[in-house]
């Protein structure tokens, strides 16, 4: 069995170790669902996504913005506006978003019988 070393010296199992490092946890996937909808203030995120501190929401942003996943766009402006968005690289992820998203919707439905019983009122559940 051969062994390759990268420049890191990361080494991975399998592959999908790779793929929740950077979308792993409770929000990234959140965050990434609701930029697949375009751009978003920091304000936008943290309103669609109540249950998330704003230091959490900082905290995932710049990770995401790190791996390459969301643009940050920052205008020159007083009061200063920056907006997030998915990244040509995060636009990659948009299969993956909508499996999980899919999937989420039927095991809901498995569990509880109607979605709408227990998913919130926003843009992303609606039929």
């Amino acid at each position: 069995m051969t062994t390759t070393t990268t420049t890191t010296g990361k080494k991975y199992n399998i592959s999908v170790e790779a793929t929740l490092e950077v979308i792993g946890g409770k929000w990234k996937c959140v965050i990434l669902c609701h930029l697949t909808h375009g751009k978003k203030r920091t304000s936008d995120l943290k309103r669609l996504m109540p249950g998330i501190t704003q230091k959490m929401l900082t905290q995932q942003l710049r990770e995401l913005e790190q791996d390459g996943i969301v643009d940050r766009i920052v205008y020159n402006q007083i009061p200063p506006k920056v907006e997030y968005q998915l990244s040509e690289y995060g636009q990659t992820l948009g299969s993956i978003l909508t499996a999980l998203c899919n999937w989420g919707e039927q095991h809901i439905i498995r569990e509880y019988g109607d979605k709408f019983a227990v998913l919130e009122d926003n843009v992303l559940n609606r039929d």
